[in-house]
């Protein structure tokens, strides 16, 4: 980031009194600090000393158990740099505020090996020194609640005052009655270069899903995107909302996905999934087989939380069974139709709780891995992917841990500390969860066994 554009931004909005400076943690939370505008000028300058270990704390933002990070090391400090991507605006807090954008970087000037976004940017050098660039696009879905009650309520229509409650798929008027909300996210999106698309309703009450369109840049995609979902939340608690981006909010509702779109281009910027063909070039199946390899060990990072197994059922739009096809949104992988030249790969298995940063560097690294191996995957699905007898992704947290940890494609995606950290946040989060006992428990047991 240039800190004079930066500077520049803060001179021509002088009623900013406060800024925050974050990193995205493993969990894709951000987490930070408050400094008022004279401290801020130093953190775009210089960058700010935080823990190394603050992109490694759990979902609750506590420390992880024999974390290396705090208790080899006296949980010592590392730099946290501003990105190019510059300052955000939040104009939903209670005074005028902007954001500072970090990412983590080693005492020795040699990026955090735990920060996600360096984790992507890894990634994304093996594709530079394989002479190819990822074209990657990200839609996100979510859903408006009414922020009134401990479980999720869907809203009220701004219009109406009538409480949404059917599934209203593609519903203009749903999109039309919260028009306010929607025209604010977007301008959001464009004063900070967040290239949104189309937005639509989806198929619960309140859901919606909105597209990022396709970027030559899969950092800017992985920004975006989490840049996107900072936006809706603050925005909808302006509006008098809550939004969720949790991966099954409601049991008997479809459950928010994070679809990734990419193609991939040689160093004359060609794509080398198009042949021409609409079944697509060698490369593609290379790719696809690359996925389809490291799904079942790379689940953790698609699905990252007790939650995100509420979502992996049949028949809940989100897809169960590890196979592919041409056109068909039950699969994990589909393979959009259109033009030849814009041939892609369509990854489903994300959910909207996961880390955007992390997701694209599961999906690219393993896309890259497939495309160097030579191999081609298992023929295409065919019809309602439920209905067929598929090798299946986990479908249980701890088994998916087990996976990602002995996972042999994802020794060369993360780094060694990285996957380390990851799995002691993700036991220690399953842990917490093991060790509540619910209402619902007692009553079945207490009197009956």
């Amino acid at each position: 980031m240039n800190p004079e554009k930066a500077m520049d931004w803060l001179e021509k909005h002088p009623d900013v009194e406060s800024v925050r400076a974050a990193v995205v943690d493993l969990n894709g939370v951000w987490r930070g600090k408050r400094l008022p505008i004279a401290q801020a000028r130093k953190a775009l300058t210089e960058g700010t000393r935080m823990p190394m270990s603050i992109s490694t704390v759990d979902i609750w933002g506590t420390d992880t158990d024999n974390n290396p990070l705090v208790f080899d090391s006296g949980d010592a400090d590392g730099f946290a740099r501003p990105t190019e991507r510059g300052m955000l605006q939040m104009d939903w807090t209670a005074r005028p505020t902007a954001m500072i954008p970090l990412d983590m970087w080693q005492e020795d000037g040699s990026p955090s090996p735990v920060d996600p976004r360096r984790v992507l940017a890894g990634v994304l050098e093996s594709y530079k020194v394989a002479g190819l660039t990822p074209v990657t696009a990200m839609e996100l879905e979510f859903y408006l609640t009414d922020p009134a009650g401990k479980r999720p309520i869907s809203p009220r229509s701004p219009v109406t005052d009538r409480r949404l409650h059917g599934d209203s798929v593609l519903s203009i008027d749903e999109l039309d009655h919260f028009e306010a909300f929607f025209a604010d996210v977007y301008h959001a999106c464009d004063t900070h270069d967040v290239t949104v698309d189309a937005a639509i309703s989806e198929n619960g009450a309140g859901q919606f899903e909105v597209n990022l369109l396709h970027c030559d840049d899969p950092m800017k995609s992985a920004d975006d995107a989490t840049f996107f979902k900072r936006f809706v939340k603050g925005i909808a608690r302006k509006h008098g909302f809550a939004a969720s981006f949790m991966a099954k909010p409601y049991l008997d509702r479809a459950g928010n996905g994070l679809h990734v779109h990419f193609s991939v281009l040689d160093a004359d910027g060609n794509n080398i999934f198009n042949n021409g063909t609409d079944e697509g070039s060698d490369s593609l199946l290379y790719a696809v087989r690359g996925l389809m390899d490291a799904m079942p060990e790379s689940g953790l990072i698609f699905a990252p939380h007790l939650n995100s197994y509420r979502r992996m059922a049949p028949g809940a739009h989100a897809p169960t069974g590890i196979c592919w096809g041409y056109e068909n949104r039950t699969a994990a992988i589909r393979i959009p139709g259109g033009p030849p030249e814009a041939r892609r790969i369509e990854h489903r298995v994300a959910g909207a709780d996961a880390n955007p940063y992390l997701v694209l560097a599961a999906i690219l690294g393993a896309a890259l891995e497939g495309i160097e191996a030579v191999r081609k995957p298992v023929e295409p699905i065919i019809g309602d992917a439920y209905s067929h007898d598929l090798p299946q992704l986990s479908s249980d947290w701890t088994h998916a841990i087990d996976l990602f940890e002995t996972g042999k494609t994802n020794a060369s995606i993360y780094p060694e500390l990285m996957t380390k950290v990851f799995v002691l946040a993700k036991r220690q989060e399953l842990g917490v969860f093991a060790a509540r006992m619910t209402d619902f428990e007692i009553a079945t047991y207490l009197e009956v066994v």
